[in-house]
């Protein structure tokens, strides 16, 4: 069944993008960070609201879905935000995306693409390539240290009775 423009779902769907939109453009006006919002609804509800906070919180990781995510979690009191939706004013970045992943989060609507961010400064291209380049090929040198020694504490989770599962 096609949602029309009128349905609820769908205008749920787009209110909670024009909330997102809109924390990136009041947000960035405000001098908090680059142009960049989210919102996470669960059950046509906002749970949490993050916008780009990398420059005035001198924090590189506090893009508007990571701290969107981390508002939602606190929210909920939990770590996995599986029955959730994400809306971004703009597609997420590798390191946003690692976060959805890692939380689960149901469905991600997003506005504006990586090509549009690029257009205006904001290009994770070279991220997406590093990425998939082997570790000795990276700009930032990968050495591994001290392996058999960090091993201990991979050994000491595997027999944990009680840890939690994530």
């Amino acid at each position: 069944m096609k949602e029309t423009e009128n349905s609820p779902e769908q205008s749920s769907h787009l209110a909670f993008m024009r909330e997102a939109i809109q924390l990136s453009f009041e947000k960035m006006l405000e001098g908090a960070g680059g142009p960049f919002g989210a919102v996470i609804a669960r059950g046509g509800e906002i749970v949490a609201r993050g916008h780009n906070r990398v420059t005035s919180a001198l924090d590189p990781t506090a893009h508007a879905e990571i701290v969107a995510i981390r508002e939602a979690c606190r929210a909920l009191g939990r770590f996995h935000l599986e029955d959730c939706a994400l809306y971004a004013s703009c597609e997420p970045c590798p390191m946003c995306l690692g976060a959805i992943y890692w939380a689960r989060i149901g469905s991600v609507f997003y506005a504006n693409t990586r090509e549009d961010a690029a257009a205006i400064g904001f290009d994770d291209d070279f991220i997406y390539r590093e990425i998939e380049r082997p570790l000795e090929s990276r700009r930032v040198p990968m050495v591994q240290i001290l392996r058999e020694e960090a091993q201990e504490a991979f050994r000491a989770w595997r027999e944990k009775a009680d840890r939690i599962e994530y």
